[in-house]
């Protein structure tokens, strides 16, 4: 499979096709207050830098990483096509958006992901990734739909 990663072009319709999709497979899995993915609308916001996989059929992924404070940042909107998953998409946006953050001087990024068996595989990768439980971060509270990860970068 051949695959790119650029920088996401939210002009594009397929891209906010791809984000819904991700949010209305989170949205049975708790409640609103427990949901934090951002809609196409909060990744355009400053401070936030996101990027699309691609293969020749069209987006296979997503990734974005938001400021919080000084060298520390979030991982956010992370998504492979479900009919994908498996096949290494997950792990080559991880590299590519962590190795943009060591680029830019990044000392730490963080992510919330869900507590819920819905979101195994996910807590799986992220700890096969070098990612260790952590406190909430910013602007977090204890929450127990909630799972805090946090990957120092050297």
């Amino acid at each position: 499979m051949t695959l790119t990663i650029d920088r996401a072009d939210f002009a594009d319709p397929t891209l906010g096709r791809f984000l819904q999709d991700h949010l209305d497979d989170l949205e049975p899995t708790a409640p609103a207050e427990s949901r934090h993915a951002l809609d196409l609308g909060g990744l355009q916001a400053p401070g936030v830098r996101m990027w699309v996989s691609r293969d020749p059929d069209g987006i296979v992924g997503t990734a974005a990483l938001a400021t919080l404070e000084g060298r520390h940042e979030e991982l956010k909107s992370m998504r492979t096509d479900p009919r994908l998953r498996g096949r290494g998409i997950a792990r080559g946006l991880l590299a590519h958006v962590l190795a943009d953050a060591r680029e830019r001087g990044i000392r730490r990024v963080s992510l919330e992901t869900g507590s819920m068996a819905f979101f195994e595989p996910a807590r799986r990768f992220y700890t096969q990734a070098g990612f260790v439980p952590c406190p909430p971060f910013g602007s977090y509270v204890d929450d127990p739909n909630s799972v805090f990860m946090t990957l120092a970068l050297a």
